[in-house]
């Protein structure tokens, strides 16, 4: 929302970067973004005002800036350049940024000068000037001037009195409209809105008449309309606030308007080829704060409510752009009440048919991806408020100024641009992880990248190394929303381990660094209880084994509704709820929450489901919803909560608060799991602990709207026996979200397979390795840092391992060797490499050509052929032969009957994920 609205006459005054390549797909770098966002967001080097920039315009690759500042200077860390005088006004080249040598300086003499408005004439020869100024280079004017933009000269001929300030221009062939806060002009009545011959500036009877000052000012595009803007409630005596429409000649009113809140303002309105835009702003409750869209015969065709003191509009391409600081457009389904947000471009109008109207109001086009970030700055706070399009040498730039002060978190003060072409912004890497629950399959998920002009991001997908990426995909994204995005790898074997990667790139073809290698070894057998949660339709699932923040990967079949974790949780908090390796993640009870990353609707049908294990006396919230993400929420019900006394209550609002609870006694602030679940379904609410229907009620409704999940936190204010804490301080795992209510048994046999036995794996790095090569018989390898492995001339490979004996009550159900190929040039190999075991002595010290162990001859597995490139390789072992030496000291020879080597990393490398392993999945008989 604005923060003052000044309504005295008187001034009130940006694998690109990506860092190790491994064969990463570069593209050309090129001028493409997503369309139909025609600019990128990289802000180009531009000379700046050391004040307040509030008019542009611009003719001939030439932009004009005014406000209120004395002096330009050089971008910040500019080579060259010292500052100039800058009276209220610059004129700069389009593409460099730099001023022309068009000097005006624009004086009072009493107060403080500014310039408020620009307009130049349809011919580009006369650039029009309005504010509160007494002077242009001392010719004297009365706040609306007109220069030659040729000769950069005040016209001394044009010079209309306009005795109070002028914030808005217009202008056509013949006639600038001036609008403002002046109540006469010429000596002659014309309030807040006037209308002067365009060379000779003599007065027009156009008149307008309204209560309070006009602020903007558009000349319909058949030329016999025009429409004001402001904060006036009456135009000519007839009754219409903040916008109206004209005749052009007469000034007399054709259209009114009822609908805008009486303490909004109209502050900027724009034209294209199909209808009318304006810029709105207001100041307390109820505001209206955002876009306009009007048809061609000044109707309403979209209402955007975003709340942020919108300040200008541009249609451009089928773009609006618009300056704010949006921080709140829940009501666009968009992004929450938070940070501001300051320049957006959305479509100037829906594709297809629109939506239907909500509160009697039909939404704004969606945000499209064009975001570059600015701040408050100085003055009143405000940001970006002024706009303007050039074209110079066939490119163009989008020119913003303002009061703001950084732009893409750089240093810079009210002036900036950006350009058609040259993207050269890289989105950000991807945060990935994997997951596999079944034999067969591996779930690779990433919260999808940002980049500030590109929504649309191709990802490829890298598999144990590999520079060769094994899928690319593209996924949509906006600064805002950016859902979980995943590929299932239905490659896989059980039992083998894998790692992925993954790259985001634009459509100029900047690419980002790598994602941290993501690891999952396949299970030999399904996991009984995620399997179970899938199969039972989860629409989201967070299992808390995720390594890396702020990112809580959706487990769920083909789910995106990934986490967003809050003032960092602990991460990977063991033992689990469910038996196995699944991790749990830490609340501290005071701050911390995860939230899930996209808004959507929840169905009058569904169910939550979470494990939680502590020992608070606070209480707090289990997992809920709320129209908010890091704020409170305003709105909240579809919760899990625990009083202070450790019962558990689960509640919903349908006109009032409804809620089942446990008893009195029934508590489980134990420290110890517990499983608990809420449903709600056409036979009402029911409410489930460690597997027992612990109460029911008739409620089959509550409340409908948009919002995101919460866990270990958000709103309880006012909900029966609130805690003391909001915050859950303790251990939360299996967090998961039905669009259904799951039966008593579904929820039993949840709680059941919570304890089912699961397989489990064991990694084991070789003790000792070394090569022979009969090229040098007499030399020893075990200190060096590669392997090889040949037929002829023979390199053989040995590696020891320590098994450890299977667990009780399990035996062995898959066993593979790792290893990873080396960079040298061609280390892998076109022939067929075995896995044997040794049968004779070796150590890494002592072995040689001529010392080498005999081998024995059956064969454990084999790789029929290994690509080049340093990546993972993965050789199935036969299960029964390593089943019989579990529990001992044993070794493996690799060998090889081609004359084409495989050179592979030893133990003794220090590169990731180098030393030569077996992985062994151990399960029930």
């Amino acid at each position: 929302m604005r923060r003052s609205r000044g309504l005295t006459a008187a001034l009130a005054l940006s694998l690109a970067g990506a860092g190790t390549g491994m064969g990463l797909v570069l593209m050309p770098e090129a001028s493409a973004i997503t369309p139909p966002v025609a600019f990128t967001a990289d802000e180009l080097p531009t000379w700046q005002p050391n004040g307040v920039v509030f008019a542009m315009d611009q003719a001939n690759g030439t932009v004009f800036a005014g406000g209120t500042f004395s002096a330009v200077r050089p971008p910040d860390g500019a080579g060259s350049g010292t500052e100039q005088e800058a009276v209220n006004f610059v004129a700069l080249d389009a593409a460099t940024g730099n001023p022309t040598s068009c000097k005006l300086a624009f004086t009072v003499g009493d107060g403080t000068a500014t310039v408020r408005a620009l307009a130049v004439s349809k011919d580009k020869k006369t650039l029009y000037a309005g504010g509160y100024f007494g002077a242009v280079n001392g010719t004297p004017v009365s706040s609306l001037a007109a220069i030659d933009i040729e000769s950069c000269t005040p016209k001394a001929s044009f010079h209309p009195g306009v005795p109070a300030t002028v914030r808005a221009l217009d202008v056509t062939d013949d006639t600038l409209y001036v609008a403002g806060d002046f109540t006469a002009v010429e000596g002659q009545t014309r309030e807040r809105f006037a209308a002067v011959d365009a060379a000779s500036g003599a007065l027009k009877p156009f008149t307008a008449n309204a209560d309070e000052p006009g602020r903007a000012v558009k000349v319909s595009n058949d030329g016999t309309k025009v429409l004001l803007g402001g904060d006036f409630f009456a135009v000519n005596g007839s009754t219409t606030h903040a916008l109206a429409v004209v005749d052009a000649t007469t000034g007399a009113v054709a259209k009114t308007y009822s609908n805008i809140p009486s303490n909004s303002v109209v502050k900027n309105i724009a034209a294209d080829a199909t209808g009318y835009y304006t810029g709105n702003e207001g100041s307390g409750g109820g505001v209206f704060d955002g876009r306009l869209g009007l048809n061609l015969d000044f109707t309403e065709k979209w209402r955007d409510r975003c709340l942020g003191a919108t300040q200008y509009v541009l249609p451009y391409d089928g773009v609006l752009y618009s300056s704010s600081h949006a921080h709140d457009c829940s009501s666009e389904l968009e992004f929450p009440d938070g940070k501001r947000n300051y320049l957006l471009a959305q479509s100037t109008d829906h594709t297809g048919a629109a939506p239907a109207p909500v509160d009697g109001f039909v939404r704004g086009p969606r945000k499209l991806g064009w975001h570059p970030t600015a701040n408050d700055g100085v003055g009143e706070g405000i940001g970006p408020r002024v706009m303007s399009v050039a074209e110079k040498n066939d490119v163009k730039y989008m020119w913003v100024g303002g009061e703001f002060t950084l732009i893409n978190g750089r240093a810079q003060q009210a002036l900036t641009r950006f350009a058609s072409t040259g993207d050269v912004g890289a989105p950000t890497t991807p945060v990935a992880s994997a997951a596999s629950v079944k034999p067969g399959e591996a779930q690779v998920r990433w919260r999808t990248s940002y980049d500030q002009d590109d929504s649309k991001l191709t990802y490829r997908i890298y598999r144990n190394g590999s520079g060769t990426p094994i899928h690319t995909m593209t996924a949509d994204s906006l600064e805002f929303e950016r859902p979980q995005a995943s590929w299932n790898d239905t490659t896989v074997k059980a039992g083998q381990t894998y790692t992925y990667r993954v790259t985001a790139t634009d459509a100029a073809g900047n690419t980002s660094a790598l994602s941290a290698n993501a690891s999952v070894t396949v299970p030999a057998t399904a996991a009984a209880y995620p399997d179970k949660v899938r199969a039972d339709g989860a629409q989201l699932y967070w299992r808390y084994d995720d390594t890396v923040s702020p990112y809580v990967a959706d487990s769920s079949d083909g789910g995106n509704t990934s986490g967003i974790q809050v003032n960092a949780p602990a991460l990977r908090q063991s033992p689990g709820a469910v038996s196995g390796t699944s991790t749990a993640m830490g609340f501290n009870g005071t701050s911390q929450q995860v939230y899930s990353d996209h808004r959507q609707t929840v169905a009058s049908s569904f169910t939550v489901e979470t494990w939680f294990k502590t020992n608070t006396t606070r209480g707090g919230k289990l997992i809920g919803f709320g129209n908010n993400t890091v704020n409170n929420s305003g709105t909240y019900d579809k919760q899990l909560y625990m009083t202070n006394a450790g019962r558990l209550v689960f509640g919903v609002y349908n006109g009032s608060a409804r809620t089942i609870s446990t008893g009195l006694l029934e508590t489980y602030n134990d420290n110890k799991w517990h499983h608990v679940v809420g449903t709600q379904g056409p036979g009402g609410m029911t409410l489930y602990v460690d597997g027992q229907n612990k109460g029911t009620n008739s409620a089959s409704t509550s409340t409908s709207y948009a919002g995101f999940w919460h866990v270990g936190g958000d709103n309880l204010s006012s909900w029966p026996t609130r805690p003391t804490s909001n915050f859950f301080a303790g251990q939360i795992d299996e967090t998961a979200v039905y669009p259904s209510a799951l039966t008593q048994a579904q929820v039993k046999s949840h709680f059941d397979l919570a304890k089912a036995p699961v397989d489990t794996v064991s990694t084991v790095v070789a003790s000792e390795d070394t090569y022979i090569n009969q090229g040098a018989p007499s030399t020893a390898y075990g200190t060096s840092a590669s392997l090889a492995v040949r037929g002829t001339s023979a390199y053989e490979a040995y590696l020891r391992f320590t098994l450890p004996a299977a667990p009780a009550g399990q035996v062995l159900k898959a066993a593979s060797l790792q290893f990873k190929t080396s960079t040298q040039t061609g280390a892998g190999t076109a022939d067929t490499v075995s896995v044997v075991p040794v049968t004779g002595t070796w150590s890494g010290d002592g072995t040689t050509f001529n010392t080498k162990p005999t081998l024995g001859t059956t064969v454990l597995g084999s790789i029929a052929g290994v690509p080049d490139g340093s990546a993972v390789q993965n050789v199935e072992l036969d299960t029964a032969a390593v089943s019989a030496v579990l529990g001992t000291g044993y070794s493996l020879g690799l060998t090889s009957t081609g004359t084409d080597p495989l050179w592979l990393w030893s133990s003794e490398s220090t590169a990731a994920d180098a030393a030569p392993r077996l992985v062994l999945t151990f399960g029930q008989k």
